[in-house]
């Protein structure tokens, strides 16, 4: 394997994320998956290619077009990357196997409540996984703590910086906690995003229904409120507020309750743990259940526009002209790329799409993926989170950094005595562009991550053998994300549906309910996909 073990300055890479041909124009033979013929309740022309045309293989995406393959949909999933997977996706650079987004995975084998595990079940697919705790660490300039997913051990270690902390942050996780135990009653995979779910609730889930009225106010209302009516201690708010900043994007204010009570019921009821592969794993088993139930998933295949006619969608064009028919069109791309590039302004009520496009968004991100050597750092845990200064917010850009390293779980993940580490932290698009000081910036930025990652690895720099520098212009090249965001900032209760005004569009991922990460947007696959069960 050709990798640069010498302490000389390390490999520059260029920008991570993907293949050296992406940006290219797609070619002609998108690579395709061989697409049984099916029967479906939407075909209604025979000129029609499919029933539903999936835009984007991100998680969300995927689990739509599955599902709606297992209802027995003809379903062709269009990717603009040559590798599936969305902001999950996995890329592989001189041996070492990098994920470009997600790290920290709950309830892949053991849980009830996982959206994504209901929808790979239902697919046939599972996976294999490596648990362990704790968690990870809290890096502050005060000290280091760290995080297990016992919630005993977790409130242990809090009582060692504040007892009073600790007890209150049992109140506020036993009201959160008790939502987690009624939700497991009502699956994600039964639920839809129309009026019918009203009637699957009350035919199949009335007695589940009942146990969720003691929790019913906190469905639509922020952690924040929770956070308020049970933690006084600061420093213990500081890290409820941590903790769905690294969830959401957001600290607790603008976090809905539901997705903390999930992230706190499976972490401390059913384990943390890594997919084997990393999220390369994840993508290939729902493009694995995807083409079992007859889907096809096209790769280099940009979709150019979103076809509408009479008001009503009628298929996709492709960069390459080809126009591909179908009534029903999905897509995984954010709320700005979808209404700003791949409609024209006509095809939506000027109101609606005004409001759409004002959707504040998140900072991108500047990302630090290294290859490193290994030798002597056989302790290393997995999961970091570094505050460089209390003193400024946990948002500020560059202030908290998010370090992974994934290889001390699963090896082969890295040439042999060597680690991946993946280090990421909040930065604005804006002041970004390709030019003449584009590497200087990149190299000049990058230094926080670096030393954050010191707090951990003092000697980091001469360890590196590889190292790739992404930037928000990398995020939204590779991601097709507008501005490279992390997503919308929304608060809680008031992200839209997977419903949009134009009838045969709908829309998935991370700026549809329920919101931002790996559970939320495989949920917001499920609602979607159900909502065209029947149609």
């Amino acid at each position: 394997m050709d990798l640069v073990l010498s302490n000389a300055s390390p490999l520059k890479s260029g920008d991570p994320f993907g293949s050296s041909s992406w940006g290219k124009p797609p070619r002609p033979d998108c690579l395709t998956t061989a697409l049984a013929p099916q029967h479906s309740a939407l075909s209604t022309q025979h000129s029609q290619d499919c029933d539903v045309i999936v835009i984007g293989s991100g998680i969300g995406g995927l689990c739509a077009a599955g599902l709606l393959a297992h209802y027995g949909k003809r379903v062709i999933v269009c990717e603009s990357h040559t590798i599936a997977g969305g902001a999950a996706h996995s890329f592989r650079r001189r041996g070492f196997e990098f994920d470009s987004g997600p790290s920290f995975y709950c309830g892949l084998t053991n849980s009830h409540l996982n959206p994504l595990k209901q929808v790979l079940d239902l697919l046939g697919e599972s996976l294999q996984v490596i648990p362990y705790d704790p968690l990870g660490h809290y890096h502050f300039p005060e000290g280091t703590f760290a995080v297990y997913s016992n919630a005993e051990r977790y409130r242990a270690e809090v009582a060692k910086i504040t007892p009073q902390g600790a007890r209150e942050f049992q109140r506020f996780a036993e009201r959160l906690l008790g939502l987690y135990e009624a939700m497991k009653d009502i699956p994600a995979i039964a639920l839809r995003a129309d009026w019918r779910v009203i009637l699957v609730l009350l035919q199949r889930y009335l007695p589940s229904l009942a146990k969720m009225l003691p929790y019913l106010p906190l469905v639509g209302a922020s952690v924040g409120n929770v956070m308020d009516a049970t933690v006084q201690d600061p420093w213990m708010r500081r890290i409820i507020d941590l903790e769905c900043f690294l969830l959401s994007g957001l600290k607790a204010h603008g976090t809905i309750a539901p997705e903390v009570a999930f992230m706190l019921g499976e972490r401390s009821r059913v384990g943390v743990e890594y997919p084997v592969g990393g999220s390369a794993a994840i993508v290939n088993a729902l493009v694995r259940g995807l083409e079992r139930w007859g889907g096809e998933l096209r790769l280099g295949c940009h979709v150019e526009q979103i076809l509408v006619e009479a008001r009503k969608v009628v298929g996709v064009r492709l960069q390459t002209d080809e126009i591909l028919k179908a009534p029903v069109v999905i897509s995984n791309a954010t709320i700005w790329d979808t209404y700003n590039h791949l409609l024209n302004p006509e095809d939506l009520p000027a109101s609606y799409r005004q409001i759409a496009l004002d959707t504040p968004a998140i900072e991108s991100f500047m990302h630090l993926h290294l290859g490193i050597k290994a030798a002597g750092l056989e302790n290393l845990t997995g999961h970091h989170v570094v505050v460089s200064d209390s003193s400024q917010d946990i948002t500020a850009p560059g202030n908290t950094c998010m370090i992974s390293i994934p290889s001390v779980w699963d090896k082969n993940l890295a040439p042999e005595g060597h680690h991946v580490v993946h280090v990421y932290s909040l930065e604005p698009y804006a002041g970004w562009e390709r030019n003449e000081g584009y590497e200087a910036k990149k190299q000049e930025k990058a230094q926080s991550l670096y030393r954050a990652l010191k707090r951990i690895i003092p000697d980091i720099r001469e360890r590196v053998v590889l190292e790739l520098i992404g930037t928000p212009l990398t995020h939204a090249r590779y991601l097709r994300r507008y501005q490279g965001t992390y997503g919308p900032a929304i608060a809680g209760g008031k992200i839209p549906s997977t419903q949009t005004p134009i009838p045969g569009l709908y829309r998935v991922g991370d700026s549809t309910m329920p919101g931002i990460g790996v559970p939320a947007v495989a949920a917001s696959g499920i609602l979607c996909a159900n909502s065209l069960k029947d149609d």
